[in-house]
């Protein structure tokens, strides 16, 4: 029989943390939502109970954290264009949710349609996206390209809204670069 993992203090245990979020992206792919429970996630990473509550208190927040664990996309693109600036993004985004790892986060929008922990956790993301997609919409405004009437939030909900609806009815296949067109036609200077 395999020995539970240490402790190492008051610091995570690298290693723990990365078996436990390893364990509970693996029993959401295997199992679905309803098979992820603390205690599954606990026994596979041979970790204590108490240690996955200490460090994310709710099953939401332990599936945010092994979503951007994995996430590994880096800044948002900067082309020189706004229009360049939101394609990019959007295939970035494309390409990483149609690798397996990607699944993970269709996995988390499916479960908050009726998990409040997951919803809650998923609604603080969501935040954290739209302020950090801002700088695309701020670098556009620097450059002249985009119309003082649109906040950068709608504009960011906006095209957040268009690559969660293409992953989750399955189209990452889209044509991104029509898409950003599409979407940043009424907000552009050039009306």
């Amino acid at each position: 029989m395999t020995q539970a993992r240490r402790s190492i203090g008051a610091k995570r245990n690298p290693a723990t943390e990365a078996a436990i979020l390893d364990a509970a992206a693996e029993i959401l792919d295997e199992k679905g939502f309803d098979g992820l429970t603390m205690e599954a996630v606990a026994r596979r990473a041979r970790a204590g109970k108490a240690t996955l509550y200490r460090w994310w208190p709710t099953r939401g927040a332990l599936l945010m954290a092994a979503y951007q664990r994995q996430k590994q996309i880096g800044d948002y693109p900067d082309t020189g264009s706004l229009e360049g600036d939101v394609s990019a993004l959007l295939q970035v985004l494309f390409d990483h949710w149609s690798r397996p790892e990607g699944r993970l986060f269709r996995h988390i929008i499916a479960a908050a349609q009726g998990d409040d922990d997951v919803r809650g956790a998923l609604d603080a993301y969501r935040e954290d996206r739209i302020h950090a997609l801002g700088d695309i919409f701020d670098r556009a405004r620097a450059r002249g390209e985009l119309a003082d009437a649109v906040p950068a939030s709608d504009m960011a909900r906006a095209v957040m809204g268009m690559a969660w609806l293409h992953l989750l009815v399955g189209r990452l296949d889209a044509d991104a670069v029509s898409m950003a067109r599409t979407l940043v036609r009424g907000w552009t200077t050039e009306n």
